[in-house]
């Protein structure tokens, strides 16, 4: 990544200089033509620019054309295009954006100031505020470009988890689905590409009681309280506190605004997938045992997902969306009681424990 860096930035520096040595020579041909090779220098930059954008879109996978709102991709070219250089070049767009052209905007203002050989029609050869403009766009498209594929990639693993079992015959769960096992695997993927590339440290947050000790949606005294109902009791109940958290917490902002860090990349990507998660829950009708492995699956979620995003708030808040879903398409929607849902996590984490050791 820094060569390529140095590449782009050293080179347009040596090229002016080459250009500034010829123009300095006091022939009396280049002094007369000293305006119109200003001009062919500040023209040249500006076509050299416009077309390496085009390049970084050829190299993408995608034409210049490509829109950001757009989340369709091509599969094909998904496996074609390596996405950790989809995020190289948006990462050496605002390189250049930030520090390449603001450097050849000096020299050529300090070498190269002048010209005017063209026709004035053709307005100035080299803008640097619409060559900025161009690359913040393209940097833009190519941090949504990737977090298009990371989505899809995953969302297309969710599909084929929830479209193939029978929900509606499904067993007592006895442990985390495989398919947990195999998200986390992807989300790892996500973060070893982001951290090579993207700047900034992946934060660690944790919602605290005034005693300092960490909260747990398993541990608070109304959740002990419903354990001691009978089990349709404690299904309504659960409901319904469910959806008054609902309402307050739609307020919530999930979805913050995209930047060119390791933190929101990731957390994009991942509130993505969670929100995928739900819409094919809301396809399915499950039953008792059905909701119950959802039950599970998500709550051993919320403590593997803690460690690749600090929005702690905001993925309790979406898998508790994913688990509210199952709850409203099952027929028979009582939940599994504490004890049993940590005794099945405890396992699957000695479980992880255990394979960790042996490698």
């Amino acid at each position: 990544m820094e060569k390529s860096k140095i590449k782009v930035s050293q080179g347009c520096i040596d090229l002016l200089q080459e250009f500034r040595h010829l123009i300095d020579g006091n022939t009396e041909l280049l002094v007369k033509l000293k305006d119109l090779i200003i001009d062919w220098v500040q023209e040249g930059f500006q076509d050299f620019f416009q077309k390496l954008d085009g390049h970084f879109h050829l190299l993408s996978g995608r034409s210049t054309g490509f829109s950001q709102e757009s989340s369709t991709v091509d599969f094909v070219q998904i496996d074609k295009v390596p996405t950790v250089l989809v995020l190289m070049l948006a990462q050496l767009c605002v390189f250049i954006e930030q520090t390449t052209i603001p450097k050849v905007t000096e020299d050529l203002a300090d070498s190269f100031s002048g010209g005017g050989a063209r026709s004035s029609e053709y307005g100035p050869p080299f803008v640097p505020g619409e060559i900025c403009r161009l690359y913040r766009s393209s940097g833009e498209k190519f941090l949504q470009h990737y977090i298009n594929i990371k989505t899809q990639k995953i969302s297309k693993l969710l599909n084929k988890r929830f479209s193939t079992p029978v929900w509606l015959k499904h067993k007592e769960p006895r442990e985390v689905n495989m398919f947990v096992d195999l998200l986390l695997l992807e989300f790892n993927g996500v973060v070893s590409e982001v951290k090579q590339i993207l700047p900034g440290l992946i934060r660690r947050h944790r919602h605290s009681d005034s005693t300092g000790s960490t909260t747990s949606s398993r541990s608070n005294p109304m959740r002990e309280d419903m354990l001691n109902r009978s089990n349709t009791n404690r299904s309504r109940s659960q409901f319904l506190e469910n959806h008054l958290a609902k309402l307050f917490e739609q307020k919530m902002e999930i979805f913050t605004k995209l930047e060119y860090t390791q933190e929101s990349v990731i957390s994009t990507v991942l509130k993505l997938c969670l929100k995928s998660l739900q819409e094919f829950v809301r396809l399915q009708t499950f039953n008792r045992s059905g909701f119950q492995q959802i039950q599970l699956d998500m709550e051993f979620l919320k403590s593997s997902l803690k460690e690749f995003i600090d929005d702690e708030a905001a993925i309790s808040f979406l898998l508790k969306e994913v688990n509210n879903a199952a709850h409203e398409r099952c027929l028979d929607p009582i939940p599994l009681e504490a004890p049993i849902l940590d005794k099945l996590i405890n396992a699957k984490l000695a479980k992880i424990k255990e394979q960790s050791a042996n490698m």
